[in-house]
C-alpha cells in the first residue's frame, strides 16, 4: 500500500504538481509580505496558523511539520514587522501556534491512522470477493465469458450478488443470483449458495436435482446462522426465516440448446440477429429459501441458443437504477444498440451507460454475465518437417500461420473455412503482406 501510495506521489511530482505541504507553506508566506507592506493598524500575523491546521486534512504529519517550520518565522517577523516582540501579546501568540500544531500533527497521524485502516479493509473485501466470486474464466466449453460487478456498498468490493460457472463433462453450468438484503451483511448467504452450486455440479446432478440442493442447503444454512445470530451483538433477526435467493440457473452444452431454471429471477437476454429476447419461464418457480410456496415440480425451460448469440443475465440492481426523475433503467432497449458487442465490449458499454443514467451512487449491487457462443479454436498443426513453425505459411482467415492474428479465435461473423494448401496453390512467404482480418 505504501508503495502505491508512492508512486502516485512520484507520478503527481513529475507532472509538476507540488505536494500538498509546500502549497500549504506558502499561505503563511504570502501573509508575510502582505502584513509587511501593509498599515500597522492591520495586522495579518494571527491569520499565519490557519496553516498547520489545513496541513492536517491533507498532509501527513511530517508534512505538518514542514509547514510549521515555515509558519513559525513568518509569526515572529510579522510581529517583528508590527513591533510586538516586547508585548505579552506575542507571548500569548506564539503559545497559541504551538498548541495549534500539536493538534493538527496529532489529527494528521489519527487520519493517516484511519486512512491505512481503511485500505487494508477494502483490501481484505477485495481478497474476500476473489475468494466467493472466483473469476469467472473467458473462455468456457464453447462460450466466450465476461462478468460485471459493482456494489452498492462503497466500502466493499462484494455484496449480496452473486455469480459462478462451473464445468461437468462436455457442459457448463452457470448461475448467477441476489440474494435477500446487499453489501457485507449479505455474505455468509452468498457463501452457502456458491458452496452448494460448485459442489453440486461437481457431483454431476442433473439441473433439477442441482435446485433441489441448492434449497436444502440454503435452509439449513440459515437455520444454522439464525442460531448463531441469537448470541451474536446483532440479535436473531439477522437470519430470518423467510430468507430467500432468487437465480438463475443455466446449462450450456458445447453443442444444441440450452435449459435453464428461473428462481423468481429477472429474465435472462438472448441477443441475436440485432433482436433482444426475453427468456421467461413457462412455470413460475420460487427464490431459494420460499420452497414452499411451490404446489408444481421444478420445471427446465430448453432454448436455442445460436451460432454468435449473447446470453446475458443480470440482477434487479441493474433493471431498478433510476436516473434522478425517477425512471427505471432500460437495459433491454440499450442491448439492441449493442447486440454486434463482444461480451466484454457489451459489458463495458452497459457500465458506463448505467453510471451516466443514474448519474451518483449505486443504490443495490448489481451483477451481470455475458456468454457468446463463438466456434471452438481450431488446434494448431505440426510443423511440416524440415520447416520451422514461424516460417509455416498454412493461413487461417487469410493471415499467416506465424502472425499474432493466426493464434486468435475467428470471428463467428466472418470466419472463413481454412483448407489445407494443395500442391497447385501457391504459398506465400511469412513476411508477405496478408489481407486485414475480421
Amino acid at each position: 500500500m505504501r508503495k502505491i501510495l508512492g508512486r502516485r506521489s512520484r507520478a503527481g511530482t513529475r507532472r509538476g504538481l507540488p505536494p500538498p505541504a509546500v502549497a500549504i507553506s506558502l499561505f503563511p508566506l504570502l501573509l508575510l509580505v502582505i502584513d509587511v507592506f501593509n498599515t500597522p493598524s492591520v495586522r495579518l500575523g494571527p491569520l499565519m496558523v490557519a496553516a498547520p491546521t489545513f496541513a492536517a486534512a491533507f498532509c501527513a504529519p511530517a508534512g505538518v511539520l514542514g509547514v510549521s517550520a515555515v509558519t513559525l518565522p513568518c509569526v515572529v517577523l510579522a510581529s517583528w514587522s508590527n513591533q510586538q516582540l516586547a508585548t505579552e501579546n506575542f507571548l500569548v501568540q506564539m503559545i497559541t501556534t504551538a498548541l495549534i500544531i500539536a493538534a493538527a500533527t496529532a489529527a494528521a497521524s489519527v487520519r493517516v491512522h484511519r486512512e491505512r485502516q481503511l485500505a487494508r479493509a477494502r483490501w481484505v473485501a477485495e481478497v474476500t470477493q476473489r475468494v466467493l466470486l472466483h473469476p469467472l474464466p473467458r473462455r468456457v466449453g464453447s462460450f466466450d465469458v465476461a462478468s460485471l460487478y459493482e456494489s452498492a456498498d462503497e466500502e466493499a468490493a462484494v455484496g449480496g450478488d452473486l455469480y459462478a460457472i462451473a464445468r461437468h463433462g462436455n457442459c457448463s453450468r452457470l448461475l448467477l443470483g441476489d440474494v435477500q438484503g446487499k453489501g457485507l451483511a449479505s455474505l455468509d448467504m452468498v457463501s452457502s449458495v456458491l458452496n452448494g452450486f460448485r459442489q453440486s455440479v461437481r457431483h454431476g446432478s442433473t439441473l433439477p436435482t442441482v435446485v433441489r440442493e441448492l434449497a436444502a442447503g440454503f435452509q439449513e444454512d440459515v437455520r444454522e446462522l439464525s442460531a448463531a445470530a441469537e448470541e451474536s451483538p446483532c440479535g436473531p433477526g439477522a437470519y430470518a426465516d423467510e430468507s430467500f435467493v432468487t437465480a438463475v440457473l443455466c446449462e450450456l452444452p458445447d453443442e444444441g440448446p440450452m435449459r435453464l431454471v428461473n428462481l423468481g429471477h429477472p429474465e435472462p437476454l438472448l441477443l441475436h440477429d440485432g433482436k433482444v429476447t426475453a427468456l421467461e419461464p413457462t412455470v413460475p418457480v420460487p427464490p431459494l429459501g420460499l420452497e414452499d410456496l411451490n404446489g408444481v415440480e421444478i420445471v427446465v425451460d430448453t432454448t436455442d441458443f445460436p451460432m454468435g448469440a449473447t446470453l446475458v443475465l443480470y440482477t434487479d440492481g441493474v433493471t431498478e437504477a433510476r436516473n434522478p426523475a425517477g425512471d427505471f433503467y432500460p437495459l433491454a432497449d440499450r442491448l439492441r444498440n449493442w447486440t454486434d458487442l463482444p461480451p466484454e465490449a457489451l459489458l463495458a458499454a452497459v457500465r458506463a451507460d448505467l453510471r451516466r443514467h443514474v448519474d451518483g451512487p449505486l443504490t443495490d449491487d448489481v451483477a451481470m454475465v455475458a456468454l457468446q457462443r463463438t466456434p471452438a479454436p481450431e488446434p494448431a498443426r505440426a510443423p511440416a518437417a524440415g520447416r520451422p513453425a514461424s516460417t509455416r505459411s498454412d493461413s487461417l482467415d487469410g493471415e499467416p500461420a506465424g502472425s499474432p492474428v493466426s493464434r486468435t479465435r475467428p470471428s463467428p461473423v466472418s470466419r472463413i473455412r481454412r483448407r489445407p494448401p494443395s500442391a497447385a496453390t501457391p504459398q506465400a512467404p511469412s513476411g508477405a503482406a496478408s489481407p486485414a482480418g475480421p
